[in-house]
């Protein structure tokens, strides 16, 4: 397991950016939208094209991966998938090539924390889906993650 170490900036900035750990069908189309735009800036963060946002602590995941650019890459490459089956158009020819699909780890705190940090968001803005995302008692992971016991992640502020 990767050993993450706590950067927590403040809470404006923690809302900033979001990159779930949670399985990409529970987001709304919005919630969606602004994933992709996200780890889109954190694959440009991990390949040295942005000087903006290389401290968040959303980075971190990836960051301290052996090599990140993989991790995010496969993060994308599911946003990607998630955006077709919905009959969507995210341009996946930005996502850097050339890279082999890989896993990490999540820890079910995480999961646990994330799940109604979701919800509050869909009741605000989606209460169609909202009503459906009640009924998830155990939230499934992204596919870029294998679920493993443990807290929240020292990275996430507000935990």
């Amino acid at each position: 397991m990767v050993r993450i170490v706590s950067l927590c900036l403040s809470a404006s900035a923690s809302a900033a950016m979001r990159l779930w750990s949670l399985r990409l069908k529970y987001l709304d189309a919005p919630g969606l939208v602004v994933l992709w735009q996200e780890a889109l800036l954190a694959q440009a963060v991990s390949l040295g094209e942005t000087r903006g946002h290389r401290s968040h602590p959303q980075l971190l995941r990836f960051r301290h991966q052996i090599v990140p650019v993989p991790v995010i890459v496969t993060y994308l490459q599911h946003g990607s998938a998630e955006e077709v089956i919905r009959r969507g158009r995210f341009n996946a020819s930005r996502i850097s090539p050339d890279w082999t699909y890989t896993q990490t780890e999540v820890s079910t705190g995480q999961l646990e924390f994330e799940l109604p940090h979701l919800t509050e968001k869909l009741r605000k803005r989606n209460p169609e889906r909202y009503t459906i995302q009640l009924s998830t008692a155990v939230p499934a992971p992204h596919p870029l993650f294998n679920v493993v016991p443990g807290a929240v992640a020292s990275w996430e502020c507000g935990a």
